[in-house]
């Protein structure tokens, strides 16, 4: 993306597929910046194993934490690459202790640096005792050579590595027990003679049980050190029939895909990427999308090269693919190859689970395991520069929503005003930038919007009449209610019927009565917000014969309106749910910070060497705070937010919103 090359970021996580040395291997880019958390959720879904690239000089960084702690979650084995060890002030040991301090991990040190920083010239490997020079002169890392150490050119490198081998020994015997077993047995006396496919096969059961982590460095910048980390790749980290997904067995063989992502191409318009657990695809093959409920026809099949796509025959389990002509498929639909598959596959899933005595719903859970979705932390409204582009303007954020299901786009009911809803500023500051190159559309950011809600404290009663003639019907209602506040919290008016009115209600005019109160309760009476937690009770109605229920509604739909005027009006701001993680030295700042945003501190915890602030502060406090935290704490304090629930506001507060929403201030 043209975003992407302008700040030297990535934002969108991008596939490529390549084969190196008689492995295929399917490749993601991910991206590391905190407002994209979700293209590493959903692609973390799919893969089988990972690649962390830190920063030799850096080591762990505040969104490192954040990723690490999604793969665990995803239970995925990782190796670590330490990037820019040519950088000034990279620092090979001071990386790995803050992998295994900050982590809490165990580092296998497969490579040492040959020099570090301005120094650096390449990596000796220890498994095998060679070291890997690169040709200064060359750009693209293609030209290097591979020597083993002798004694006699260079001894103390030699002795150096020969110390790192039998500690990386000791320290695998410890994690494994089979090959504890073969060291002690053979090579008890003398580890020097311990082949190094032995070595590497105990790694690689070591980096899959997921209890230490191989650690590779080198430099991407002029590709030094990649080609023995692709090696590593293909050795350490699991192929596709390593993991095993508790799903696959209901399929036996039949298509299961997941689809994690979908672009937008100009010409071929959506394209689904699909990780395939089990069976294969081909192109024209009818698929069934489960979430969706829905068959689709696969038109063509790619395979992802970065911005340059190969079309393919078909794909087996496994691979990544690229398919063309699916148009309502979204992320985290699973697809299989009909409906009478799935239904199959669950009955299989539901014998397996009364043998086991397991619940039916669990096997279901299996079949669907899709993303999760963070929800938005950030909000503003989206404004086309005249009416006559707000069509255009629906279409690219309808594509846009389709290829990242973090932006929530909501039209307001009562300003006819479109809000985004994102993951931070620079997620919509990129949403904004993409409206404009890729879909010639200047649109322009406003305010964001808090979205209050309003409630009642007291019970109150109304009586309403409608009296209309309307060619030669008369339309006459009278309706009398009762609206009172709730104690548990309820989005949708509890609508009750008085003994009298019940009996002889048509269904039709209950529904009419119903959609009329709901209509009443999305415009409160003092800002107009949607009302929440009132029971409404209607106490008696008569409908003169040949009304029609649309003056049902209108009748009722009044009468609750005028009822609410009367009754005590509270407001209800959204409260959010923090917990800011961060090191002890910037407690205090971030605590006063949130004073100053009427917050309220639950509690405050300690994780390993961190603080942890757990407590609530309203949304509309919450404006910006991502830029204002990072600047405190200098970029290594991260945030979770989620909506806890809304609670009332206090009468300071609220007198202040109502002047300022009425222009009084």
């Amino acid at each position: 993306m043209a975003q992407e090359r302008e700040r030297g970021i990535t934002i969108q996580s991008a596939a490529v597929t390549f084969d190196w040395k008689g492995y295929r291997i399917n490749l993601i880019d991910t991206p590391g910046h905190v407002d994209f958390t979700l293209e590493v959720e959903r692609c973390l879904r799919v893969l089988d194993g990972a690649v962390a690239v830190f920063d030799a000089s850096a080591g762990v960084e505040a969104q490192t934490l954040t990723v690490w702690r999604q793969a665990d979650k995803h239970k995925i084995p990782r190796i670590c690459f330490l990037n820019k060890m040519d950088k000034i002030g990279a620092s090979f040991n001071y990386a790995v202790e803050s992998i295994r301090e900050k982590l809490k991990a165990k580092p296998l040190l497969l490579q040492l640096p040959i020099g570090e920083g301005k120094t650096f010239k390449g990596v000796v490997d220890v498994v095998s005792k060679e070291k890997l020079l690169w040709n200064p002169n060359s750009d693209d890392g293609k030209d290097f050579e591979r020597k083993p150490l002798l004694e006699m050119s260079d001894p103390e490198l030699l002795k150096e590595i020969t110390e790192a081998r039998n500690a990386l020994i000791e320290q695998v015997a410890d994690l494994d027990d089979e090959f504890a077993d073969l060291v002690l047995g053979e090579f008890s006396e003398n580890f020097d003679l311990l082949p190094a496919e032995k070595l590497q096969t105990a790694v690689h059961r070591v980096t899959l049980a997921q209890t230490a982590v191989p650690v590779l460095c080198g430099s991407a910048l002029k590709n030094k050190g990649v080609q023995p980390l692709l090696d590593a790749i293909t050795m350490y980290l699991p192929s596709p029939e390593e993991r095993n997904y508790e799903f696959l067995q209901w399929y036996k063989g039949d298509l299961c895909a997941l689809a994690f992502k979908v672009l937008h191409d100009k010409q071929r318009g959506p394209l689904v990427f699909m990780r395939i657990y089990s069976g294969m695809i081909k192109p024209q093959l009818a698929i069934h999308n489960i979430n969706g409920n829905c068959t689709e026809r696969i038109s063509r099949l790619l395979l992802p090269f970065a911005d340059h796509h190969v079309e393919i025959p078909s794909l087996t389990a496994g691979n990544i693919a690229l398919t063309v002509g699916l148009k309502h498929t979204a992320t985290g639909d699973t697809i299989v190859s009909s409906k009478s598959s799935a239904l199959a596959a669950c009955r299989r899933a539901e014998r397996e689970g009364e043998k086991k005595h397991r619940q039916n719903s669990e096997a279901e859970r299996l079949l669907l395991a899709g993303v999760e979705i963070p929800e938005p932390v950030f909000f503003c409204t989206i404004e086309p520069p005249s009416m006559a582009k707000q069509p255009d303007l629906d279409h690219a954020l309808k594509c846009l929503q389709r290829e990242d299901p973090s932006l929530k786009v909501k039209l307001d009911p009562d300003s006819g005003q479109t809000i985004l809803c994102g993951m931070g500023e620079l997620h919509i500051e990129i949403i904004h930038d993409r409206i404009k190159r890729e879909y010639g559309l200047e649109t322009y950011l406003g305010p964001l919007q808090v979205a209050y809600r309003e409630t009642i404290l007291n019970s109150v009663r109304a009586t309403d009449t409608l009296d209309r003639t309307l060619g030669d019907r008369r339309h006459l209602v009278t309706v009398e209610l009762e609206a009172k506040s709730l104690e548990t919290s309820s989005l949708l008016p509890v609508i009750e019927y008085a003994a009298s009115v019940a009996e002889d209600l048509s269904q039709a005019s209950r529904e009419a009565i119903e959609n009329g109160l709901h209509s009443a309760c999305l415009q409160g009476p003092l800002l107009g917000f949607p009302i929440q937690d009132v029971a409404i009770t209607l106490h008696s109605l008569v409908i003169h014969p040949g009304t029609s229920t649309t003056m049902i509604s209108a009748c009722v739909s009044r009468c609750l309106q005028k009822a609410l005027k009367k009754a005590d009006k509270q407001i209800l701001e959204p409260l959010m749910n923090l917990e800011v993680t961060m090191t002890r030295d910037y407690l205090s700042p971030v605590l006063a910070d949130l004073a100053q945003r009427r917050g309220n501190i639950q509690e405050i915890q300690t994780r390993q060497d961190n603080k942890v602030i757990i407590g609530f502060v309203p949304l509309a406090e919450i404006m910006g705070y991502s830029t204002v935290l990072r600047t405190l704490t200098s970029g290594s304090a991260t945030f979770a937010l989620e909506l806890s629930n809304y609670q009332a506001m206090n009468p300071q507060d609220q007198s202040t919103l109502l002047s300022q929403r009425s222009g009084l201030s």
